[in-house]
């Protein structure tokens, strides 16, 4: 076994075991924090998936990193699956660099966290660094295409930080960036990411609610494109232009401003054209030895703001409510009594053998606390072991996005999970 395969293992352990909620260090809270205003921090902070730690700033406790870890995994398949390289780029960023694109001005991008004293920047995205890179190994077109992408943190100056996750200044994110020969190289590869993405936010959940949206490029370029996703708690407007390809244009450049839909952009792409090669140097001969300057595009998902919309459209009066592969467990297993436990202690065990990954509240706790706590952390599935299964052998089964209520033997659950 290599290394590397050695630590995808390890890795893929370690974010599927189960845990039993006796041994989990977070609470939950039955009141809501008097500093938040927004559905998704609330929900998050009172079911222990965040901690705030200033405005626009959060920790991610147990469950959160769970949630933000299945999210990554799902990006970084779809990566993967084009061909794209991962990498991990510096996060603090000089400025010398940032001045040949014109980027270091505060007037042009007003979003940088500087150390003045040292003329250092942290990284806010990494079109030029990874552009002052590819200069050391593409010189001919045998070198091209070429994509890489990283999850790295980034920082920006935020002046509306007050969404909870929905916008942070220090907040984890997927960029990608694409090395292509020509305008119809680069328009294929665009398009093939446009279909990654579609498959990403169809895999979290929220693929139904989320729109194909021309935008403007803003300090990028002149023209993107986002992926707009409705909710009420968000800050940009889309007017939908077709419903069933599920694309529209962003409300600032729409013509008609009636009948705009509320949305949280979870996703944009950026054509970059030359802009970065040519102001960064980075050129390759073509077949017929003519220079020729890079081909490049751009594309970004905020890890954190995925993850809040999610909390955002999908949560109710009860608490979160996460889609199968986002979760931080797949079954939360509730025993109600001292009496219960020798057999939920059995199914624990059971089910984590069976690699189905398990949130066990062994607490000495109320049934009701356990039935609050459970729809608040919002797992899929609960499965409870009662006085009546005792009796009877059957567990109840209850789904916590359509209230279904069902009767399996553990033998049953098993073989459906597993």
């Amino acid at each position: 076994m290599s290394i590397l395969s050695g630590i995808s293992i390890c890795v893929a352990f370690l974010y599927n075991v189960s845990m039993k909620q006796s041994q989990l260090f977070t609470k939950t809270r039955r009141e809501a924090p008097t500093d938040e205003v927004s559905k998704n921090a609330i929900l998050l902070t009172r079911a222990g998936f965040i901690h705030k730690e200033m405005a626009g700033v959060y920790s991610l406790l147990p469950l959160g990193l769970r949630v933000i870890k299945k999210i990554e995994n799902i990006i970084r398949e779809e990566m993967n699956a084009l061909g794209a390289q991962e990498i991990e780029l510096t996060t603090f960023q000089s400025k010398e660099l940032w001045e040949k694109t014109n980027r270091w001005d505060d007037k042009v991008v007003d979003v940088w966290y500087k150390i003045r004293d040292d003329d250092i920047g942290l990284g806010f995205t990494h079109e030029e660094p990874l552009t002052a890179i590819a200069k050391e190994y593409v010189q001919s077109y045998r070198d091209l295409p070429f994509s890489a992408y990283q999850f790295q943190t980034k920082f920006r100056r935020e002046l509306r930080a007050k969404s909870g996750i929905l916008r942070g200044r220090e907040f984890l994110m997927k960029d990608l960036y694409s090395f292509c020969r020509t305008q119809e190289e680069h328009d294929k590869f665009y398009n093939k990411v446009k279909t990654a993405y579609q498959n990403i936010f169809a895999r979290t959940g929220i693929g139904e609610l989320t729109y194909f949206t021309e935008a403007s490029g803003g300090s990028f370029g002149k023209t993107s494109h986002e992926f707009q996703t409705l909710t009420e708690a968000g800050e940009d407007a889309i007017y939908i232009t077709d419903e069933g390809r599920k694309e529209a244009i962003n409300g600032e450049m729409a013509e008609k401003k009636d009948g705009l839909k509320k949305t949280v952009e979870v996703g944009n792409i950026f054509p970059l054209g030359t802009r970065f090669s040519e102001a960064l140097g980075l050129y390759f001969t073509d077949e017929n030895g003519d220079k020729k300057p890079v081909i490049m595009g751009s594309y970004g998902i905020g890890l954190g703001r995925l993850m809040g919309t999610i909390a955002e459209v999908f949560g109710d009066d009860k608490g979160l409510i996460w889609p199968e592969e986002v979760a931080p467990f797949k079954v939360h297993l509730l025993s109600l009594s001292e009496g219960t436990k020798k057999f939920a202690d059995e199914a624990y065990d059971k089910l984590t053998r069976a690699g189905v990954e398990v949130l066990y509240d062994d607490r000495d706790a109320r049934a009701g606390e356990k039935f609050a706590d459970a729809d608040l952390i919002g797992i899929p599935m609960r499965v409870v072991v009662g006085e009546k299964a005792l009796a009877s052998g059957m567990l109840e089964v209850k789904s916590r996005a359509s209230g279904e209520t069902r009767e399996l033997s553990l033998k049953e659950l098993i073989n459906e999970l597993a």
